[in-house]
């Protein structure tokens, strides 16, 4: 009978009936191609498509999309040129409208205007270390997100510690809430700040909520927004899920932002889940990460918050009224630079990627990161190999246990050539390692949601904080040793144990990763 019924709970739930709404435009669309097939029309179609195929190709290697993402696409137009453009067409041209362009641009536009009347700190950081100020500079000149001194940071190393950290914040709240996170599902950890959220909505607190459609629509229930709002909490959402054949349904929102009256803030791997707490089991013991930070630099969590409002809602929100209360802000005191930073899949600027890339090129003695997947394009490969190469301490820990086997397949295509460049790779062996953390040299660290995939570092909006001589940076080192302790080696002969057939179907899984 429980069988049955959640049987039935699945069939005629949204993402079935939305996925199966999309299969049938899929099959009608194979017919459609198939039904010219006794037509005296069909040669003339099929030339029509394998020319355009043709042009696919072309426009293909011409963009400025990533090489394996080209590769990817190139071969199933090359091999099956009618279906291969027709599915290009619908997934693989990430081409924005007019209209969207205009919005984004103005959106982008908003983003660099509200940071003028941050004082530029820059030349500061240029005369403590030229090397920190370049990989400032990037960030502030093309995430469009300044660098903040003055600000207090807090390594928060389990779901279990933001969660509480978190609740402890949320009920300082006196002005406004924002929270933009990917998953949101009912159960205890959500369940305790949606407690917090509708009662300070009750007393008059600004509370708004962005949720991804994609990352919910087996969790919670279809018009929870409403539900939310009813409760009087302003709520968005992010890229429905809809049954057209777009290649939109690509683009999710997987940032996680908190922030409590523009002066605290968080953002991490963490969501508002119950698997991210420990409170259930999901796969395995599940390790994660967050940054509390709390001064001035959350102005620009407060400011990516506000432009994807703008963004999900269509509105012009007046940020000024945001800005946090500026005696609280110099009353905190802490050493070191705070730059958190946003990164869009649409500004042909892979913010996530380059930043990655800057602190494994300018490592001297080590580079450590913690990744639940490991699905990397040449560059970044590159970065890891040339740096271990060069005598730098490069260590990698993954999970162990799989959210997704094929995805894990994936990830364990990479290690043989790292290993055998000299980076370590460890699995962590207790279960899941959701954690999105870089930390190097004693000097710099990332916390954030940008996973090393390519739907983290090309499709997908995320966020992450750059620290540069922080006291947060030695407490992302010390979890990372404490976090190895739990971990395996992976060797380079457990790479070379595999069977013939496993190396096929990694050899595949890596060739299409950047469709995943």
């Amino acid at each position: 009978m429980k069988i049955l019924r959640s049987f039935f709970k699945f069939i005629f739930s949204r993402v079935f009936l939305v996925s199966f709404l999309l299969l049938i435009q899929i099959i009608l669309l194979v017919a459609f191609v198939f039904s010219w097939q006794y037509n005296e029309w069909f040669s003339a179609l099929y030339s029509f498509l394998y020319i355009l195929g043709g042009f696919l190709i072309v426009k293909v290697i011409c963009d400025k999309s990533n090489p394996s993402y080209k590769i990817a696409w190139i071969i199933p137009i090359l091999v099956f040129p009618v279906f291969g453009s027709l599915f290009y067409l619908i997934f693989g041209n990430t081409a924005l409208s007019r209209r969207a362009k205009k919005k984004l641009a103005g959106i982008e536009t908003r983003m660099k205007t509200e940071f003028t009347h941050i004082p530029n700190i820059s030349d500061a950081i240029r005369a403590d270390d030229p090397l920190a100020a370049n990989q400032s500079d990037y960030i502030k000149n093309y995430a469009y997100c300044p660098p903040h001194s003055g600000t207090y940071t807090e390594y928060l190393p389990t779901g279990e510690t933001k969660w509480l950290k978190m609740l402890e914040e949320l009920e300082k709240a006196e002005r406004f809430i924002f929270l933009e996170y990917f998953i949101i599902e009912d159960g205890k950890m959500w369940s305790s700040i949606l407690e917090i959220l509708e009662r300070k909505a009750s007393q008059g607190v600004d509370v708004r909520l962005i949720f991804d459609d994609m990352g919910c629509i087996q969790i919670l229930p279809f018009g929870y927004e409403k539900t939310l709002e009813k409760k009087g909490i302003k709520t968005g959402v992010f890229n429905p899920y809809k049954p057209v054949l777009v290649g939109s349904l690509n683009n999710r929102d997987h940032r996680k932002i908190c922030v409590i009256d523009g002066i605290s803030g968080f953002t991490g791997g963490i969501n508002l889940a119950d698997e991210y707490i420990n409170a259930i089991e999901k796969h395995g013991h599940w390790k994660d990460t967050s940054i509390f930070i709390k001064g001035s630099a959350v102005w620009n969590l407060t400011v990516m918050f506000l432009s994807m409002w703008d963004y999900v809602k269509g509105t012009n929100e007046n940020y000024t009224l945001y800005r946090p209360n500026e005696k609280a802000i110099s009353e905190i005191k802490a050493k070191g630079i705070v730059q958190p930073f946003s990164d869009s899949p649409f500004d042909d600027e892979p913010v996530g990627e380059t930043v990655y890339i800057n602190l494994i090129s300018k490592a001297h003695d080590y580079v450590y990161i913690t990744t639940p997947y490991l699905i990397v394009d040449n560059e970044i490969l590159t970065a890891l190999s040339n740096a271990a190469k060069s005598g730098v301490d490069v260590r990698i820990i993954t999970p162990h246990v799989a959210d997704k086997p094929l995805v894990h397949i994936t990830t364990r295509s990479y290690y043989k050539q790292l290993v055998e460049d000299g980076v370590k790779i460890y699995e962590y062996t207790p279960g899941f390692i959701h954690a999105k953390t870089f930390v190097v040299d004693d000097v710099y660290a990332v916390v954030g949601t940008i996973n090393l995939d390519y739907r983290s570092l090309y499709l997908h909006f995320e966020c992450a904080t750059w620290l540069y001589k922080t006291d947060s940076v030695l407490s992302v080192k010390d979890d990372f040793f404490k976090t190895l302790d739990e971990s395996a080696e992976y060797t380079l002969e457990m790479c070379n144990r595999q069977s013939v057939l496993s190396k096929i179907i990694a050899a595949l899984c890596r060739l299409f990763a950047p469709l995943m």
